[in-house]
Formats: structure tokens, C-alpha cells, sequence
């Protein structure tokens, strides 16, 4: 146990004070997660109020499909996303391989159907009853929608935090669209990775507290927000 503390010491003193390379890592890491989220978001959270204040024709069809999802394994939307963004694929011509971009879609990928689940079972306790009072008082469609948006505000804010704390501890899915190139795409998950099959435990241990803290900090926001 002995190299483990001496490299929890040596990792302290690259946080205390942060190298540039430390920095770098962190500062991606956190651009890429929180890009890849609001993205999701961008779309998630109106594909699960519709799914949560509309009835259609499928519509178990879809949450079935929508439950699957929540299902597939991170590593698989990696390759689907490989397939389709490297040379020979329908995306090849964007030239997104191996760039923080092709991190982010693969994310996004991720996060998307657990936002929208979140959402919309936030939404069936309170979509029901606001729709039916906003209706008997003359509103329109779109003022209904808007009114049990507003109702389920931290409910989206919660799905957008999960969706967060989600992605941006993935690893197998964002090394193999992203390609751990260093200055580039090396996020903190994959850097853990690499530095300790190298031996380097001070930058893994180092990179891991970070990485405990921000997912501390994620869910005390997160249980603030289920208690308001």
C-alpha cells in the first residue's frame, strides 16, 4: 500500500497548485460533458413533456423504445457513433474523428434518453392537472405547454444534472470516439486510464479526486434541487 500513498501525496501536489496539463484536462473534460448535456437537453426535454402531456397513436411503442435505450451500453453508441462519423461512414465528410466534437455527439447520444425518461416521469405527477386547469381556463395548446413547463422547471433541471453526472464519467465510449489524444481530446476519464496502465498513479489519483469532487458537488446540487 505503500505506492498508493506516496502517489496520493504526489497527486496533492499536482493539484496544489493545478499543473497546466492538469488544467487542460479538467477544463475539457467539463466542456465536453457540459456541451454534450445541454445539447441532449435541447432535445430531450421537449420529446419527454410531448411525451408526457400527448397522446398518439404508439405512444407505448415509443416509451418501450425509449426504456431499451436507457439500456444500451455506452460503449455500443460508441461504436455506432464511430461508424457513422469516420471516413467511410454517411458523416465521414465532417471530419469529426477523433475531435472534441465527435466526444460530444457521442455523449449527447447518451444522455439523451435519460433525460427524456427523467422528464417525463417528473412531468406525469403534475402534467395531468396543470393541463386540465390550464385548458377549463381558456388557454391554448401552446399556453398549456408553457404552463406545465414552468411547473416542471427543477424537474428538467434535475434530468439535466443527472444527465451530466452521467456522461462525464464515461470512459470506453468517449476513448474510442475522441482517441485520448493529449492537448486534444484527453478528458479526465480517459487520462485515468491511460496514466495508470503507464504507472503513472500520481496524475490518475490526481485527475480521480477532481473527478470525486465534481461528481460531490453534482449531487449535492442535485439533492438541493429534489428539495425544492
Amino acid at each position: 500500500m505503500n505506492y498508493f500513498f506516496e502517489g496520493f501525496k504526489q497527486a496533492l501536489t499536482l493539484l496544489i497548485p493545478p499543473s497546466g496539463e492538469i488544467i487542460g484536462i479538467i477544463v475539457l473534460s467539463l466542456m465536453v460533458s457540459a456541451s454534450a448535456t445541454v445539447l441532449a437537453g435541447f432535445f430531450a426535454i421537449p420529446f419527454g413533456v410531448t411525451l408526457a402531456i400527448t397522446e398518439f397513436r404508439f405512444k407505448r411503442v415509443v416509451i418501450a423504445l425509449l426504456n431499451t435505450a436507457l439500456a444500451i451500453p455506452a460503449v455500443l453508441i460508441g461504436l455506432m457513433v464511430y461508424i457513422i462519423i469516420n471516413r467511410r461512414g454517411i458523416m465521414g465528410f465532417m471530419g469529426i474523428l477523433f475531435s472534441p466534437w465527435a466526444m460530444i455527439l457521442a455523449q449527447a447520444i447518451l444522455a439523451f434518453p435519460l433525460i427524456t425518461a427523467l422528464s417525463m416521469a417528473a412531468l406525469k405527477g403534475i402534467a395531468k392537472d396543470t393541463k386540465d386547469l390550464a385548458l377549463s381556463l381558456g388557454a391554448s395548446r401552446f399556453q398549456m405547454a408553457a404552463a406545465v413547463i414552468r411547473q416542471g422547471k427543477f424537474a428538467f433541471l434535475t434530468a439535466i444534472i443527472t444527465g451530466f453526472s452521467r456522461v462525464i464519467g464515461e470512459t470506453g465510449m468517449t476513448l474510442m470516439v475522441g482517441g485520448n489524444i493529449k492537448g486534444y481530446t484527453r478528458v479526465m476519464t480517459t487520462a485515468i486510464s491511460l496514466e495508470t496502465m503507464k504507472g503513472n498513479f500520481e496524475i490518475g489519483i490526481a485527475l480521480g479526486l477532481v473527478l470525486l469532487t465534481v461528481a460531490l458537488l453534482v449531487n449535492i446540487l442535485l439533492q438541493w434541487l429534489q428539495g425544492k
